[in-house]
């Protein structure tokens, strides 16, 4: 049976329902979405006893005021906005109980881009094509299909786990400047010698007109071998797209999945989680690696979770 758990008394900036995301439909035209930092979704659920996959809430920059309607744990992850029970500061990376009554808030950006709220029990929405997350561009998943508003009740089955935490070994670094590592290609072969050389080589800065489709970078232009357009094809999450203009946009969790712009790289799946936490005005730098290297990066950080998720739960 459903409980209701929060009362929405404040939706902050865009807070959103997400979990792992939404598989096996690309090829109908729709976005997996899902949490931008998978990483942090991951511990906050291992923290307060969920499924590694389970929903959370994903609050970018201003974070909501939430009404706690029943006892549950919570853990909050990514970025730190200066979460606060009852206007007493907590901590991230652990579980910890907000009871009926209490009022969970935000304030100011410390760090990271994008926070985690994690609830035991989860959210109880329907899935939609097999996940809960929203995608608001085809609006639907999630909460209706949109960002929460004030008002809004979500339930879940809520249960009690106290005081876990994450050792500080795993809990990541936010940096300005941000190194990024790329797989160069598919279409290494329409940028000349001297774009390759500016796009591993030059600073870019992230554009506040960035969100969970795409992060546009301003910086130095990218030298095209002829047109920038290609035929169509499809497109991954970390996919780096550059127009005529020869400015680079990576695309992110909720990007279209075909596109007709040369790639000149993709962020390793590894680096995601960090470029989700970047606050515009973030200095980025791209780093080439090897798929070999790439592939055995994120073999290892899948056992390290998996590992966390089996530990916590022995």
């Amino acid at each position: 049976m459903k409980t209701p758990i929060f009362k929405v008394v404040k939706p902050g900036l865009q807070t959103t329902v997400q979990d792992l995301g939404r598989f096996g439909f690309r090829e109908y035209g729709v976005s997996p979405s899902g949490a931008m930092d998978a990483y942090s979704l991951q511990m906050g659920n291992i923290l307060v006893g969920n499924e590694i996959g389970e929903a959370a809430l994903e609050a970018p920059l201003i974070g909501p005021v939430l009404l706690a309607l029943h006892d549950v744990s919570i853990a909050i992850c990514g970025g730190d906005f200066t979460p606060k029970i009852n206007n007493l500061e907590v901590a991230l990376w652990k579980s910890m109980v907000i009871k009926e009554g209490e009022t969970l808030s935000f304030g100011r950006v410390k760090k990271g881009a994008r926070t985690y709220i994690s609830v035991a029990g989860g959210i109880q929405i329907p899935r939609v094509m097999n996940s809960k997350s929203t995608f608001l561009t085809g609006k639907f998943g999630g909460f209706d299909g949109r960002a929460l508003e004030e008002g809004d009740i979500l339930y879940g089955n809520p249960f009690i786990r106290r005081n876990r935490l994450l050792d500080a070994k795993l809990i990541p670094e936010y940096k300005n400047p941000l190194s990024v590592r790329v797989i160069l290609g598919p279409h290494k072969e329409k940028f000349t010698p001297l774009g390759i050389n500016t796009f591993l080589n030059e600073e870019y800065i992230l554009s506040p007109q960035s969100n969970r489709m795409a992060f546009q970078l301003n910086g130095p232009k990218i030298e095209h071998s002829g047109g920038a357009d290609i035929i169509s094809d499809a497109i991954p999450f970390g996919g780096i797209q550059v127009p005529a203009s020869g400015q680079p946009i990576i695309l992110m969790a909720e990007h279209q999945t075909i596109g007709g712009y040369s790639r000149i790289g993709s962020v390793i799946s590894t680096d995601l989680p960090l470029l989700a936490q970047a606050l515009p005005g973030t200095k980025i730098r791209f780093e080439e690696i090897s798929l070999n290297s790439a592939q055995n990066l994120l073999i290892n950080s899948r056992k390290k979770v998996q590992y966390l998720n089996w530990l916590s739960r022995s």
